[in-house]
């Protein structure tokens, strides 16, 4: 891994910033990432079809808003993890995350008629559009 690293000679806490360096590999090996929510938005005349990866995320850690023609995604990931020999415990941790993805479409959606399905770590929604109102333009008598 390439990494530029800069040292201020005239810091004020230069041992801190040598054992910051010298634990770098530790840190970036126990600190996993919240999950980062990708979508592909498809669009045909009657619907809007989105996918998302939420990988290691349960469906009942997603949260889906539509607002009008605008459509939020909520995942939170809460993992405990426990290393165990001889019936000891070695090591303990625990992992806990937040994303969130927020977009705009052109139509408003239609919130009664939409669905949700989450398989392999792939949410799927399909968006039907509103039908657009017509207007009419009353004469004045």
């Amino acid at each position: 891994m390439n990494e530029l690293r800069v040292t201020d000679p005239f810091g004020i806490e230069p041992m801190d910033e040598m054992f910051r360096q010298m634990l770098r590999p530790w840190r970036t090996e126990l600190a996993e990432r919240a999950p980062q929510i990708k979508l592909d938005v498809h669009e045909n005349d009657a619907s809007y079809t989105v996918k998302a990866e939420v990988p290691g995320v349960g469906k009942d850690d997603i949260d889906v808003r539509i607002e009008g023609n605008r459509v939020t995604l909520s995942a939170e990931v809460k993992k405990d993890k426990e290393e165990k020999k001889d019936g000891r415990v070695l090591r303990s941790e625990r992992q806990y995350g937040f994303a969130s993805r927020s977009f705009t479409l052109a139509c408003d959606v239609d919130e009664a008629k939409s669905e949700a399905k989450y398989k392999d770590g792939i949410l799927e929604l399909t968006l039907p559009k509103k039908s657009k109102t017509s207007s009419k333009r009353l004469p004045i008598g």
